[in-house]
């Protein structure tokens, strides 16, 4: 296949990819249950990153209470630095740079796994019972001193993604501790943390602020700082779509070197006041403007696909399930093999492409991921060999 998805691509700080294509950030609950990263981890990795351009591991916790799932490897403390550089070097081992994504589970936090199951967030509000938070627990909203706390742990985690080897950092914004700020559901605050958009924008700005000084101290090299979004939240009296253009403009004028929008879909999800035929990849395109680059990542599962996202004017594509289910996605797209692309995982691939064993079993548990042994399948099967 012929496409700008596999021309370079080059940030303004200097670092520039082989192609266009990111391997998505992804949960693989499969970390140790001491925190550190798991040999199944290292080989998921290291399966997946031959070819793309750049890799975004999935996230990991800045503060003990910050833990969002089971099996999450750890950042919130120097002891976990060896574990990290083990990450970092699978995750570079397909000749990619590769960044490290970093967060506060917030309200979304597994109260079984954090430090007395004090869960917080910017106020009390919980999340609606569900998956994510199956007791319906109520946060414990942060004291002022303890939202510094947690600016400084952001930088702390960021200082041991330069020692680990990493080229940059994502920080997750699109659910969590830093969208519980943002957001005007779950931020009920009446101090200078909440009320006016000003204000709620205040606590992810100072993360940014804070990340920045640490790798002006600590990098010594071309060290990349992006922050990914949820542009709407499905919540009556959530974000919209003009609250993440606000963010966004706040995040480029703090020095963000790209934008990561997190979309249902990429090719298809729309505002929820849709008063336009664009998508929200195309909007949010367009209001950047090209000022910094822009990803987006939602149900890319085949080249076509991500050819199409390109063509919203976004500078990269970040492809999730579709590496999930063919670690060899850039190769068969590139060499004519693009009809072995499969876009469900079959029994008889999982041997061969490396899932961990807790992310198989969700596999298993989700609609449309999972189909039995078929003649793609066995095709798909020797092109992965």
């Amino acid at each position: 296949m012929k496409s700008e998805l596999f021309a370079p691509f080059s940030f303004p700080n200097g670092l520039t990819l082989r192609n266009h294509v990111v391997m998505a950030p992804m949960t693989t609950w499969s970390g140790n249950d001491d925190g550190t990263v798991s040999d199944a981890e290292i080989n998921y990795y290291r399966r997946r990153v031959q070819g793309v351009g750049l890799v975004l591991t999935g996230c990991t916790h800045v503060t003990a209470n910050g833990v969002g799932f089971t099996g999450e490897f750890a950042a919130c403390d120097d002891k976990f630095t060896p574990s990290l550089r083990q990450l970092a070097d699978a995750a570079k081992s397909g000749g990619a740079p590769a960044l490290l994504q970093i967060f506060h589970a917030g309200n979304k936090a597994e109260p079984d796994l954090v430090p007395d199951r004090d869960v917080v967030s910017a106020s009390a509000v919980p999340l609606a019972a569900g998956p994510f938070n199956p007791g319906g627990v109520i946060p414990r909203p942060l004291s002022h001193d303890e939202i510094l706390d947690v600016i400084a742990d952001f930088g702390a985690a960021t200082r041991r993604a330069i020692e680990a080897g990493f080229d940059g950092i994502e920080l997750h914004g699109a659910h969590g501790l830093l969208q519980n700020f943002f957001s005007p559901f779950y931020n009920k605050r009446v101090d200078e943390w909440g009320r006016s958009p000003e204000n709620r924008m205040r606590f992810p700005l100072a993360v940014v602020t804070e990340v920045e000084r640490v790798i002006r101290e600590f990098a010594d090299r071309p060290f990349l700082v992006g922050y990914r979004i949820s542009p709407e939240e499905p919540e009556e009296g959530g974000l919209r779509i003009n609250d993440a253009y606000a963010l966004i403009d706040s995040l480029i004028d703090a020095g963000v070197d790209y934008i990561h929008a997190s979309l249902a879909n990429v090719l298809e999800a729309k505002p929820v006041a849709n008063t336009d035929e664009r998508t929200i990849a195309e909007l949010i395109a367009a209001h950047v403007a090209g000022r910094v680059p822009v990803i987006a990542a939602g149900q890319i599962r085949t080249p076509e696909q991500a050819s199409r996202a390109l063509e919203l004017d976004l500078s990269l594509v970040a492809v999730g399930q579709g590496l999930v289910i063919n670690p060899n996605w850039v190769e068969l797209a590139t060499s004519g093999r693009e009809n072995l692309i499969a876009d469900t995982v079959r029994t008889s691939t999982v041997p061969k492409i490396e899932l961990p064993a807790k992310l198989w079993g969700v596999i298993q548990a989700a609609t449309g991921w999972f189909k039995v042994d078929d003649d793609l399948a066995e095709r798909a099967e020797k092109a992965s060999a």
